[in-house]
């Protein structure tokens, strides 16, 4: 009996596709392009991201599970509000998730984790000269992510992931004054220092001081925009 050897791989295809589409969805969240209580247009999204509305309503449950969306009954989805006490209590756990993943990354962090952080903060640095803001925070994110992975502790990890998820687009907004986007690069250059010298509790200090600068800078500039819009 014959069979179509292109069966098993378009099945995949189809499993990979929804969690394709959740990526891109994140990253335009993250960005800006869908900003937050934007509807989200089933038709529009589908013509932008040429799929059909089964992946789409797929990867709306993916981003409904990571806390970036709502789910409507019978009227689809719309980004996520987050009130002001929401982002500090966010803010807060974070910064507590941060400073542990430093100090135990001070532990046990091996030297070519420490060789390839090193890599992506020179890359970092370039991308900030230029001021290339979404390939400056993809590396950010991933100097940040190097950390806790390096801290070796999955159920940090997973619940680091977690509330990461969520504070994204805060993250990333945080960088448009350009003032706390340099701020911020000097904090990173202070931990690099500190990791390489294996200073568990500096590095914990100066991660917990990122992260409420970073909170700060948010507010500030959440702030001017409701002074503009009113």
């Amino acid at each position: 009996m014959s069979t179509s050897p292109t069966l098993p791989s378009q099945a995949v295809d189809r499993q990979i596709l929804h969690v394709a589409v959740a990526q891109r969805l994140r990253t335009m969240i993250m960005e800006g392009d869908l900003a937050p209580g934007t509807r989200l247009n089933e038709r529009v999204l589908c013509d932008l991201l040429q799929v059909s509305r089964t992946p789409l309503r797929e990867a709306f449950k993916v981003l409904a599970a990571d806390g970036l969306v709502t789910l409507l009954p019978n009227r689809g989805a719309e980004v996520v509000v987050l009130s002001k006490e929401t982002i500090d209590h966010l803010f807060e756990m974070m910064g507590a998730l941060e400073a542990m993943s430093g100090e135990l990354a001070c532990q046990r962090i091996t030297e070519a984790e420490l060789n390839e952080i090193r890599a992506l903060h020179f890359e970092m640095l370039a991308c900030h000269a230029r001021r290339d803001l979404p390939n400056y925070y993809a590396l950010n994110r991933r100097i940040h992510d190097a950390i806790n992975a390096s801290a070796r502790n999955p159920i940090l990890e997973e619940t680091y992931r977690r509330i990461n998820l969520r504070i994204q687009a805060l993250r990333f907004r945080s960088n448009f004054d350009h003032d706390k986007w340099d701020l911020a690069v000097r904090e990173h250059s202070a931990m690099l220092d500190a990791l390489a010298k294996r200073d568990g509790a500096a590095l914990r200090d100066i991660l917990r001081a990122h992260l409420k600068h970073k909170h700060d800078a948010l507010i500030a500039e959440l702030e001017r925009a409701q002074d503009v819009a009113a």
